[in-house]
């Protein structure tokens, strides 16, 4: 049997929520060491690589990695508790070996029960105290429908722009756009990069709102303006926040003719 826990890491991009983390913990379990607070998901895995803390609390939603993705690359030994807002996430932070999961606005005494679990246990991850928590959370899983339980369609997206990595709400994306060996994650704001291919986004993206128009091209309707013939009854879209038009390909036309 492994000893408990000493070293954590936290991280949060709320620097109030990440403090009263750190001190609900000092209170539940004083002789933690709390050996870095992140402010963001590149600087957290940067951290855990580097200081291979025991424990990691993370938050799920953060600029540049999610806490998701911070835990799926990690390879020591550290064991990840995800404090967050969303219980959408539950079955992925199960499928990401997480120890716990726990909801904000976070309860003194659902922390208590934590850390005491975590005084107790070997450093074998808890699978079990996980599934009862997603059980809670997931009625569905608990009837054995994991897949059901996951969410439906693509939310976010980590893109880059430049050397930087950002966490682009779908919602906000205007069109993708291939480009090469790229796609291009166009917003009003920016224009951004990833390496998934068209046809693979395509599937993960709610076909209600996204629509490919074009083998090279997925647009929002969210954001569409309007439509435009030419004389060679070519159809282009007009897209808010873009000056440029779009080509529809004459497979896709048909989609727009209540249009």
């Amino acid at each position: 049997m492994s000893s408990a826990p000493r070293t954590a890491l936290i991280a949060d991009d709320e620097p109030h929520l990440a403090q009263y983390l750190k001190s609900q913990l000092a209170q539940a379990w004083p002789e933690l060491q709390i050996v870095k607070v992140a402010a963001n998901g590149v600087e957290a895995a940067q951290a855990l690589a580097e200081l291979e803390p025991d424990l990691a609390f993370l938050d799920i939603q953060m600029p540049g990695l999610s806490g998701l993705e911070v835990a799926q690359g990690l390879e020591g030994r550290t064991r990840v508790v995800f404090v967050t807002a969303y219980d959408q996430y539950a079955v992925e932070a199960f499928e990401a070996r997480a120890v716990d999961y726990l909801l904000k606005p976070l309860k003194t005494e659902r922390l208590q029960r934590c850390v005491e679990r975590l005084r107790s246990e070997a450093a074998a991850p808890g699978e079990d105290a996980l599934a009862a928590t997603l059980k809670r959370l997931l009625p569905s899983l608990a009837a054995g429908t994991v897949a059901s339980a996951t969410p439906g369609w693509l939310q976010y997206i980590r893109a880059a722009q430049g050397e930087l990595m950002h966490q682009v709400p779908v919602a906000e994306v205007l069109f993708f756009q291939a480009d090469d060996k790229y796609t291009v994650v166009q917003t009003a704001q920016a224009e951004h990069l990833i390496r998934t291919p068209i046809f693979e986004l395509a599937s993960q993206l709610d076909p209600q709102r996204f629509w490919q128009v074009h083998r090279s091209t997925i647009i929002n309707l969210d954001h569409l303006a309007g439509t435009r013939r030419d004389e060679q009854s070519r159809l282009f879209l007009r897209v808010r926040g873009h000056g440029r038009e779009l080509p529809v390909s004459r497979a896709y036309v048909h989609l727009f003719k209540a249009m």
